[in-house]
């Protein structure tokens, strides 16, 4: 058997790094920027131990370009290095300083907020750059050191004059990269990466307009002066307790996050643990109504104040994606580029957290201020009725504050419902009937049938109802849901005291041959003995399959990977109705065809079915009829 150890050439290894370690090449800026961060943080904590003995002052980043030198500088008030040190950090591939550095001081350290893991950030610099230059001098007594590389392995450090404390990165620009010379291009990649950077940021300066002063006479000229630009907030609102801000605070900072959005969130959730992993965040419910299709991925990924990504499939429940905010976690597992999620089980235990904290949330708010709520409901009923169908542990929570409004405005929990109706709409199987709506306008005759029989009718109107009511109809055996133009309301609710047929069985033969001579295949005639005040012709649609086919439209036809279904209609004839008796005894089968083309159409219109071709037919018929 041989053993040995493998080899790995750094001439071969270091173009992999600079070309294919990160996706994108603007990454280099987030990298070296959060490397800054990191030496000013350690320095705050070492001083802090009293390890260092030096003041820490009011340290910043600056970020400048010099176009005309074609290069772009990055620099620091941190601990910077000695020679020894650069000759450790960077002469040696993926050695992570910070990891060093977190795992010397890991008692009082964890929560210092550093950033580094990998020890690879630095090198991202030549994706961008032909020749890298690194001034430093440490907080020690030691001089300061010159290192330079022109993407080789080759290298030089010598002594320099530097007298402060902290680094200086250069980066002379490549001619395939002379775009990152761009104010505007450098202005946009801080502003995306680094906007909530722990240390003050400046990129450049800005003009400031001084106070006028109290004795100043009328024609005084407001004084102007030059200040540094700081292009970050450093201490976002997601870092700080709940206990410390207003709901004025949420709402500047969701304004901060989405400047263009100029509608206010309905409310926030604000996310703070740090057990059994760290996480802190801000999420918020945009007004949503129905619409599925909304713009995702407004949701922000950080690490450390870091931007990450706003692709945060998988860490945060898939429902919760159409909601906005932030979430930071330093326990996040990420891939070696920090540009995505590695396959983790701490991702699922933060996603089922950040489930468990929403529902707390939202029954807090339903118990605080029902009225509220209620209020609210229609804007936010589709993120909870999906959460609801794709969470079991939402779900499970939900029956606390999940909503089911009535035609009437009216707003009831399940059990509120079910306690409500189950003396007037408990069918012959003892099932709880409860009868919903899916559009106020379209089925309002149905709606009226029933609310004059004393029940209560829902409007369940979301595009997933169907898969909704499939599941609490599995999970509660006492109930089931009908859709109100589903038959007629007697036979929905199933009395035992119907009303008695005028025909006999064979004059019911005769006129469903009758009819059925007439009307599409796709109906089915239903005869029935309802009240003589009923409309003579009811079309209904037969709840299994109208919900079937409405299950397999969801998502454009294949979120839950059904094919499309059918439509049928059942046309109700009241057999009490005197237009029943009209066809059955018309001789003329002319005039009888006439009389059920003209009730069908009526009946169609209810259910808005009459269109085109049809509907002008049926205008011109009923005009003719006027005549």
């Amino acid at each position: 058997m041989a053993t040995g150890k493998i080899n790995v050439s750094v001439e071969n290894i270091f173009p992999l790094i600079k070309k294919f370690l990160y996706s994108d090449h603007e990454i280099f800026l987030r990298e070296l920027v959060s490397n800054g961060t990191d030496a000013t943080l350690k320095l705050k904590h070492l001083i802090s131990i009293g390890e260092a003995k030096v003041e820490y002052g009011n340290p910043i980043i600056e970020v400048k370009v010099d176009k005309e030198g074609k290069k772009i500088h990055i620099i620091d008030q941190g601990l910077g290095m000695t020679a020894d040190e650069v000759e450790k950090y960077i002469n040696q591939v993926a050695f992570s300083g910070a990891e060093e550095f977190l795992d010397k001081y890991k008692d009082s350290a964890k929560d210092s907020g550093i950033i580094g893991h990998f020890g690879l950030g630095f090198y991202s610099a030549f994706m961008v750059a032909e020749k890298v230059e690194i001034i430093t001098k440490s907080y020690k007594e030691e001089p300061a050191a010159h290192w330079t590389c022109d993407g080789s392995p080759e290298f030089t450090l010598v002594p320099a004059d530097k007298t402060t404390r902290g680094t200086e990165i250069i980066l002379h620009i490549a001619e395939d990269s002379l775009e990152f010379l761009d104010d505007s291009k450098i202005g946009g990649l801080l502003n995306k990466y680094n906007k909530f950077m722990p240390i003050p940021i400046k990129f450049g300066t800005k003009t400031e307009t001084l106070p006028k002063p109290e004795d100043a006479p009328e024609d005084y000229v407001n004084e102007t002066i030059e200040v540094d630009n700081i292009i970050n907030n450093p201490n976002p609102a997601w870092t700080k307790q709940p206990s410390e801000l207003t709901d004025e605070d949420y709402k500047n900072f969701y304004r901060e996050l989405y400047p263009m959005q100029f509608e206010e969130p309905l409310f926030n959730i604000h996310l703070n643990v740090d057990y059994p992993f760290n996480l802190t965040g801000i999420l918020y419910f945009p007004k949503l109504g129905t619409d599925m299709q909304i713009q995702r991925d407004k949701i922000q990924l950080y690490q450390n104040q870091v931007f990450v990504t706003d692709n945060v499939e998988g860490i945060v429940p898939e429902f919760l994606t159409m909601l906005k905010g932030v979430i930071d976690s330093p326990d996040i597992p990420l891939n070696v580029s920090r540009s995505g999620l590695q396959a983790d089980g701490a991702v699922k235990k933060i996603s089922n957290y950040i489930t468990r904290k929403v529902a707390d949330k939202l029954k807090a708010l339903f118990n605080e201020n029902r009225a509220d709520f209620e209020a609210k409901w229609n804007d936010i009923k589709i993120v909870l009725e999906y959460g609801m169908l794709s969470e079991d542990k939402f779900y499970e929570k939900a029956g606390a504050f999940v909503l089911y409004p009535t035609v009437d405005d009216t707003y009831f929990t399940l059990a509120e419902l079910k306690e409500k109706v189950k003396e007037n709409q408990t069918n012959k199987d003892g099932k709880i009937v409860i009868l919903y709506a899916g559009n106020k306008e379209a089925q309002h005759a149905y709606i009226e049938t029933a609310k004059e029989k004393g029940y209560e009718v829902l409007l369940l109107d979301s595009p997933i109802i169907s898969h909704l009511i499939q599941k609490l109809e599995s999970d509660n055996s006492d109930l089931t849901f009908v859709r109100v133009d589903s038959d007629h309301i007697d036979n929905l609710i199933k009395k035992e005291d119907k009303a008695i047929s005028k025909l006999s069985e064979e004059e019911k033969t005769s006129l469903k041959t009758s009819l059925e001579s007439y009307i599409p295949k796709t109906y089915t005639v239903q005869l029935e003995a309802l009240d003589s005040k009923a409309a003579p012709f009811i079309i209904t649609q037969p709840e299994f399959m109208r919900r079937m086919k409405e299950m397999s439209q969801t998502g454009g036809g294949g979120m839950f990977g059904m094919g499309n279904m059918p439509e049928m209609y059942n046309l109700v004839v009241n057999t009490n109705s005197d237009l029943a008796n009209n066809i059955l005894n018309t001789e003329d089968k002319t005039h009888q065809e006439h009389l059920v083309k003209q009730a069908l159409d009526l009946a169609k219109l209810s259910q808005n079915l009459l269109k085109g071709e049809a509907l002008t037919a049926f205008v011109k018929r009923s005009f003719e009829m006027i005549k």
